[in-house]
């Protein structure tokens, strides 16, 4: 089947290369020139595991093609997918939808035969209905369908997800539709991957609403950790204990600095936007965005403490930037508000990532980035893993002591063992385990 991907982002490149994967011809369609050049030279703009080798093996295949030109991609196509960014509106939290929108008016005047408009985005519950409306509007005789089938992709592990997911859901009450998709998705009936049938409104909330319960997870994990941390229990030993329950899982019950990225912070937003403008009150999903602001604040002065009590004039290295490992966003890390806390404290900050030095420096204009970890802690005060890459927990402890100007290490993310650390001399601290054995 041909198909058209609206937007080259994470979602669009990795669904797009993907379904090329499956055999269909898939056009990927952005309005960024400078993007869409470099995806014609080989060159993949964002860092996803696997991805780049598998961009190349389909373009090469010529199944996967991208282009600026959005007309006859549509033109050609039984399916056009809205992959457009919807970041959180300034101001107020809201979903910002102009790309959707102003997609949907482009889609609407290049649609020639029937063809299932389907919202990759994670748009707020209602949207297609306006997608339908605008489509409408812009061009009365166009034969289409608006269908929903949000992603359910982990960075880092997006290729995976993408093949062998938990769900396939579908939000269309039109059979024409329903079978479009059902084709599309066929190559992963091998994988008997649940294809998930349902109103196109269901399926909106049902994105937002998977999100916001595993922030919650995370949140949860969160606040046990600081009890542990008082009463002298091990958070990791609880979240185990808890999550071998298979009503509960042990998926994302682990204790760190708190939740960032570009989806749990930005959706948990948005849905809480969507229930204030029908009077309904979320109050678990406001306190989770409330508790997470509030950590990502703490951990600069749990750095302090560890430290001694003050940064000023001490330099702390940061191992780890972007929000979670196998992947170089920034969006939402926790490294953000971590590192203008120290140099609020009036600490010196070095930092290393494997990847995201790069988009790092957006963010963080003012520290000293380093090429590899060692020489980031050489002379350092305090060294602190705020993101969990592998290759950090194999570093060589006795080498690592030996780089600092003092042996202070506050670990983020548990990658190490206590009884390691301590062993080798160094002042640790933790989350969710006490730095004294338990009574």
């Amino acid at each position: 089947m041909r198909i058209a991907m609206i937007g080259t982002g994470y979602v669009g490149l990795v669904s797009g290369a993907c379904f090329a994967d499956f055999g269909h011809q898939v056009t990927c369609v952005d309005k960024d020139d400078s993007k869409i050049a470099a995806l014609l030279r080989g060159e993949i703009p964002i860092f996803e595991p696997g991805l780049d080798a598998l961009v190349a093996s389909n373009a090469k295949a010529g199944r996967l093609n991208f282009t600026t030109d959005l007309k006859a991609p549509v033109a050609e196509a039984g399916a056009v997918f809205i992959a457009v960014g919807t970041p959180s509106r300034r101001g107020d939290g809201h979903a910002d939808l102009s790309y959707v929108h102003a997609a949907a008016r482009e889609i609407a005047g290049a649609i020639s035969g029937f063809t299932v408009v389907v919202t990759k985005s994670t748009v707020p519950v209602g949207t297609g209905d306006e997608v339908e409306r605008i489509i409408r509007e812009t061009n009365s005789s166009a034969d289409f369908v608006v269908a929903s089938n949000p992603e359910f992709l982990r960075e880092g592990a997006a290729i995976r997800d993408f093949k062998f997911p938990d769900r396939i859901v579908v939000g269309t009450s039109d059979e024409r539709a329903r079978k479009v998709l059902g084709d599309i998705y066929r190559p992963l009936s091998l994988n008997q991957a649940p294809l998930m049938y349902t109103e196109r409104r269901t399926a909106e909330l049902i994105k937002y609403a998977a999100n916001a319960f595993l922030a919650t997870k995370i949140t949860f994990i969160n606040e046990i950790a600081d009890l542990a941390e008082k009463v002298g229990a091990d958070v990791q030993e609880v979240a185990r204990g808890i999550g071998l329950d298979n009503r509960i899982g042990s998926k994302f019950l682990h204790a760190g600095p708190g939740f960032g990225g570009s989806c749990f912070p930005k959706d948990t937003r948005a849905l809480v936007k969507i229930a204030q403008d029908h009077d309904v009150n979320l109050r678990i999903v406001e306190a989770v965005l409330g508790v997470n602001d509030n950590r990502k604040r703490a951990m600069a002065r749990k750095v302090s403490n560890a430290a001694g009590g003050s940064l000023r004039g001490k330099t702390v290295a940061v191992l780890g930037l972007t929000f979670k490992p196998d992947t170089d966003d920034m969006r939402e890390a926790p490294s953000i508000p971590l590192v203008t806390g120290l140099l609020d404290m009036g600490a010196k900050v070095r930092a290393h990532d494997p990847v995201g030095m790069e988009q790092a420096r957006k963010e963080l204009p003012d520290i000293e980035y380093c090429d590899d970890a060692y020489a980031c802690v050489k002379g350092a005060d305090a060294m602190v893993v705020v993101t969990e890459w592998v290759h950090y927990r194999t570093l060589d402890l006795e080498r690592l002591k030996a780089e600092m100007a003092r042996p202070v290490v506050v670990d983020l993310r548990n990658i190490y063992r206590t009884a390691d650390m301590e062993a080798h001399g160094f002042i640790y601290e933790s989350v969710g385990r006490s730095p004294e054995p338990a009574i």
